[in-house]
């Protein structure tokens, strides 16, 4: 390959910039497109290939602007429901999210200019895969919702995690950019078709590993689908949903159910009719101040176990984040909760799974306002999550999509958007155990 510095290697016109931007963006929008189509999430390589493109820019300013401009269009379609939620400042938000992406172009196009492309072919996924990381998980706008990741069937994430995905992507473009550019393309192409083999092999062990550990046994959870429900309804709503499902051990309700701790009625309704109850309530500390809270009563009408919120969202009157995370060791196994939000985070649901957790309950309130895209956006990460760690999830959403998904990924039982009182139920096989997937071990705190 020419150093990028010499005559011979002419960077991007502003012409094939802008169709470079406009094919990303097209891309994106594509691979996000519905959760209805998941094998259109492929296309996310044409957004990376179209990226990586991007970077090779006569100025690190440029491609910092081309960057931030596809980031932009990538964002404004698939979050204008930041509009209902906030208004005009939901602009900030857009250009915000943009930002990495510019960063990310101008940091690769700094190396390039520096150092040349060759040496860039293994830089370029761990830049990605820092920026991702950092964007989704540390700072305080933190937001993982268009992650690569998420985009892709949660099959590949279970194998090398959500982050995986990510480097894997920008490895193989970066493989194939090299290959068709530089004299040692078949060095590159031997590595690509390594990485292809180990990446179906380490998938392959991964199934097999989940399908013959030891058996556990199966608990049947059922949940009420309610926004904002006045307290009255709740124990006629849970007699409804037990005469459907007489076999049911945990009934689930979503976040914010109650403004307090669980009312009598609650706790009556959980000792007469022998059953555990998951639901999301308030735990005051002041007057004002309160942690985001979800409870679980025992069969003999006690509260047995409760576990806040780690990640507040930002903006909202959402409540002191948790002082500590713990699993409720329950009848059926260790069962980790956390609660809406949460669960985009694997900061937070990582240390659930490394205490034990062999089901994770996610009681959730997406207000229907916000709109069907954004519960779609937001039913993409369970699945991911269960199919990551190889545990079954049950997450039950105020106004839906609430889905129940087995260990492997899969979605055996949803409810659609905006439907009051939908019950959703599922019969869950727990495993012996979960299990962390590599990408976490290679970042690893």
């Amino acid at each position: 390959m020419m150093n990028p510095q010499t005559p011979s290697s002419k960077p991007l016109d502003w012409k094939i910039s802008i169709l470079l931007v406009i094919l990303a963006v097209a891309c994106f929008q594509r691979a996000y497109a519905s959760v209805k189509y998941p094998g259109a999430g492929f296309l996310i390589l044409g957004y990376a290939f179209c990226l990586t493109l991007l970077t090779d820019q006569p100025t690190v300013r440029r491609a910092f602007y081309f960057g931030l401009a596809t980031g932009f269009l990538c964002a404004v379609p698939q979050l204008f429901f930041f509009w209902t939620v906030f208004g005009p400042a939901a602009i900030v938000l857009w250009i915000v999210f943009g930002f990495w992406i510019g960063l990310f172009v101008a940091i690769v196009c700094g190396c390039i200019r520096r150092w040349g492309k060759e040496r860039m072919v293994l830089l370029v996924p761990i830049i990605w895969t820092g920026l991702e990381y950092f964007r989704s998980e540390l700072y305080y706008l933190k937001f993982s919702w268009l992650n690569i990741g998420y985009a892709f069937s949660s099959a590949l994430a279970g194998a090398v995690g959500m982050y995986g995905v990510g480097f894997l992507v920008f490895l193989a473009v970066s493989f194939f950019l090299a290959t068709s550019s530089i004299k040692r393309a078949g060095i590159y192409f031997m590595l690509w078709l390594v990485l292809v083999v180990g990446l179906v092999v380490l998938h392959g062990f991964t199934i097999l590993a989940r399908y013959y550990q030891e058996p556990h046994p199966s608990v049947t959870i059922v949940g009420v689908q309610m926004e904002f429900p006045p307290s009255g309804i709740l124990a006629d709503a849970l007699n409804a949903a037990l005469k459907k499902n007489t076999n049911a051990e945990i009934f689930v309700l979503s976040e914010y159910t109650l403004d307090g701790a669980p009312t009598d009625s609650l706790l009556n309704w959980c000792r007469k009719n022998d059953r555990y109850l998951v639901v999301g309530g308030k735990d005051y500390v002041t007057n004002h101040i309160y942690y985001n809270t979800a409870y679980v009563i025992g069969t003999n009408g006690d509260i047995v176990f409760k576990q806040a919120k780690s990640v507040p969202i930002q903006f909202f009157d959402d409540g002191l984040p948790a002082q500590r995370q713990e699993v409720w060791n329950s009848p059926f196994g260790k069962i980790g909760i956390c609660i809406c939000y949460d669960l985009s985070y694997t900061r937070v649901t990582d240390e659930l799974v490394r205490q034990g957790a062999q089901l994770l309950i996610v009681p959730t309130m997406d207000v229907s306002e916000w709109g069907r895209h954004e519960h779609e956006l937001h039913s993409r990460v369970a699945p991911v999550r269960a199919a990551e760690y190889g545990i079954p999830i049950f997450r039950l959403a105020s106004s839906g999509i609430s889905q129940a998904i087995d260990g492997f990924g899969n979605v055996v039982a949803q409810t659609p958007f905006d439907k009051q009182g939908e019950i959703l139920s599922a019969k869950l096989q727990l495993p012996s155990h979960g299990s962390l997937p590599w990408d976490r071990y290679l970042g690893r705190r």
